[in-house]
């Protein structure tokens, strides 16, 4: 009898040992932190959904901020501490990140029913070489946002702007006024890219951007980057940012535009929440606040209708659990990217959602990424970290009339030939 109760009692104890090993299956997924409370308030609410549907899977959130994620997670990639997940601005850095083996290919993992329900940018942002290596989960496209009680101050009707001279003509008319032009995050450099990203795809277009990525023509240092130099040092000439732009960081200078000191701001949508929240007032400029297209550049190769921005999503590291990619599956399901429209967190990748989104505004940005030709990746991301740091310097610089156009291009092609 004593026999078979221990044995009774050693399977019950197995079972419990067993029950608890599953219950203890934890995924693991880095995360930069996110731009409002809101957004990372989204993302531990979906988690802790899924987990009630999934008792024995804990999904484990990390927030780093930009510069330690960025700083940290090529380590972390190359340790056994790796998430099984993190988060993507995808471009250049992913692709080195599919070159080395760092990650896992979910191109057979994933369903083509599921693969179904994303736009073709959103998969096509978290590919390399044909292959599947993420899951898309939002876009965001760079426009130019406007104060319209401050250009109708000036006589300046944001409508008439259409091409480069244009908006170059209208800041020149709020100086006149006695209305900085512009609020800019020079501290920060890649906020001053949001000008000389844009201006490289009107310019240089799609193809130029690839064809100098790949060392064709000169490379970056050729006569359409030098213009783009050119063309941006037209507007520092007009000396448009606010004073001590360079010594501002991004959300201060969002907070400035939000506090009526600026006209213009060069930014993704998230800027109508962002105005507010970093403002004085907690209010921000409410209604006043609507964008423009990046301008058009006369002579330039590139579409007008090319949109510029990001495709970000989650990518899977190459010991991802079997889990990860399920959860991963569920965040960017219909139902939930329905949500994050409805809240305005983002601009869906999931199809059949922008119908959710309140903001006409922000519906209007997401019509123009919808019908985009072309949507290009920021440069500092899809050009590698090299090569996008040299980018994002070069722009500084620019501003700061510290170096010429012609250097410029030149430091950028220095950059891609050491990379």
């Amino acid at each position: 009898m004593k026999k078979l109760l221990l044995a009774a009692a050693l399977a019950m104890s197995m079972s419990m040992t067993s029950s608890l090993a599953v219950a203890e299956t934890v995924v693991k997924i880095l995360d930069h932190e996110p731009t409002t409370k809101e957004e990372k308030e989204f993302l531990l609410r979906v988690a802790k959904k899924y987990e009630e549907s999934n008792p024995d899977i804990k999904i484990k959130f990390d927030f780093l901020d930009d510069v330690s994620y960025k700083a940290k997670l090529p380590t972390l990639l190359q340790s056994s501490e790796r998430p099984d997940a993190f988060f993507t601005w995808t471009g250049g850095v992913f692709y080195e990140q599919a070159q080395t083996g760092m990650l896992k290919d979910i191109t057979d993992m994933m369903t083509p029913a599921v693969k179904a329900r994303y736009a073709t940018i959103g998969l096509d942002g978290l590919s390399y070489k044909g292959r599947l290596y993420g899951v898309p989960m939002y876009a965001s496209n760079i426009l130019i946002w406007y104060n319209g009680d401050l250009l109708k101050q000036a006589n300046v009707d944001p409508k008439a702007i259409k091409t480069w001279d244009d908006f170059l003509n209208a800041c020149a008319a709020l100086k006149k006024a006695g209305i900085t032009p512009i609020t800019i995050g020079g501290k920060d450099k890649w906020p001053i890219a949001f000008f000389y990203g844009p201006l490289a795809l009107r310019i240089a277009g799609q193809d130029g951007i690839n064809a100098a990525n790949r060392g064709e023509n000169g490379g970056f240092n050729n006569k359409d980057f030098v213009r783009v130099g050119k063309e941006f040092e037209r507007l520092v000439k007009l000396d448009p940012f606010q004073p001590g732009f360079m010594d501002t960081g991004f959300h201060k200078s969002v907070g400035l535009f939000g506090d009526g000191k600026g006209a213009f701001l060069p930014i993704a949508h998230y800027v109508i929440d962002m105005n507010a929240k970093n403002s004085t007032s907690g209010k921000g400029i409410g209604d006043s606040l609507d964008f423009i297209p990046f301008p058009a550049v006369t002579g330039g190769k590139g579409d007008p209708k090319d949109t510029f921005g990001g495709i970000n999503g989650w990518l899977l590291t190459k010991s991802a659990k079997p889990e990860t990619l399920k959860f991963l599956e569920y965040l960017t399901n219909k139902e939930n990217q329905m949500e994050s429209a409805r809240l305005g967190l983002w601009l869906p990748i999931v199809k059949e959602t922008q119908a959710n989104i309140k903001d006409p505004r922000v519906q209007r940005v997401a019509k123009l990424l919808e019908e985009a030709p072309h949507h290009q990746l920021y440069l500092d991301q899809a050009l590698g970290a090299v090569v996008g740091a040299a980018v994002n310097d070069a722009a500084a610089e620019l501003a700061t009339k510290e170096i010429t156009p012609e250097k410029a291009a030149k430091r950028i092609e220095e950059a891609r030939e050491i990379r």
